[in-house]
């Protein structure tokens, strides 16, 4: 009983000490330690960069010739009556232009800016047999509107996501891949493969393969301007959703087809080199 009686007067005296040490912890000062600085990182809040373009410009609802961000490109650079581009698009074109022409090659704008409205009529005429695709009604030949929606995918974009509506993206002198295979179609586009990219542009329809295996078939003819058009895609995949695509017959299958995923997206991992458009748009401003 004695033991017993020591033991439990051990353990008492052992707690009081214990809850005495904790009250005079919890009263005493905290010390927080010194922070060390790590060069390049800051502990500060970085605020949320704001998008440059509405969801509005993004989707092709625009109206270029009241725009002030736009420009009328000049008639003898272009094959058809009126096209527009973004300012800072048309002037690195206007550079690109006059390095070819030093060089014996003649760029022509067959199609720039493309709103809403203009790319519907193109895709509707394909979706409603008006106008024939590789000599077929896709309406009557292609009854599925999954399967149709993807035979005009081949070629033709959705509209509210044609980089068309971006000002940004031009068709040049012929929308048939097989002219630039030969003749003076192979020259232009040797040309521009050695040297559009020094001016910001990019093929980004590039033949299909394991490094762009999804989108939209090669088209030799559509340069992009990167130092725009790159942040408008990184935008465009942030603020518009598949679901988001409508107004338009067929726009029930783009949540089916994933649009943005595998077509928006669905571009040459050569032009999508961010930082680098970023260069090209410092050495030609």
């Amino acid at each position: 009983m004695k033991d017993f009686k020591t033991i439990l007067f051990g353990n008492l005296v052992a707690t009081c000490i214990t809850l005495a040490l904790t009250a005079m912890a919890c009263n005493a000062e905290v010390q927080t330690p010194p922070t060390i600085p790590v060069p390049g990182i800051t502990r500060e809040p970085q605020p949320i960069p704001l998008p440059r373009y509405t969801i509005e410009e993004l989707m092709g609802k625009i109206v270029p010739a009241s725009d002030s961000s736009f420009v009328p490109v000049p008639k003898n650079m272009i094959t058809k009556d009126q096209i527009f581009l973004r300012r800072e698009a048309y002037s690195a074109f206007q550079k690109m232009d006059s390095a070819a022409k030093a060089e014996g090659v003649i760029l022509r704008i067959v199609s720039g800016t493309r709103t809403f409205g203009e790319q519907k009529g193109i895709w509707e005429a394909k979706w409603n047999g008006d106008k024939l695709v590789e000599g077929k009604n896709l309406k009557s030949e292609i009854p599925d509107p999954p399967g149709r929606a993807k035979k005009i995918l081949q070629y033709s974009s959705m509209p509210g996501t044609s980089r068309h509506h971006w000002g940004t993206d031009i068709d040049l002198n012929n929308l048939n891949n097989s002219w630039f295979e030969s003749g003076q179609g192979k020259i232009l586009y040797d040309w521009l493969r050695d040297n559009a990219i020094r001016f910001g542009f990019c093929q980004v329809y590039s033949a299909k393969d394991r490094s762009r295996p999804e989108g939209y078939e090669e088209e030799k003819w559509h340069w992009s301007y990167l130092p725009l058009a790159n942040q408008m895609l990184v935008e465009y995949k942030l603020m518009v959703t598949d679901e988001e695509i409508s107004g338009f017959q067929g726009s029930e299958t783009a949540v089916q087809l994933k649009i943005v995923k595998n077509y928006v997206s669905g571009i040459n991992p050569a032009c999508g080199d961010e930082q680098k458009s970023d260069e090209q748009e410092k050495n030609h401003k």
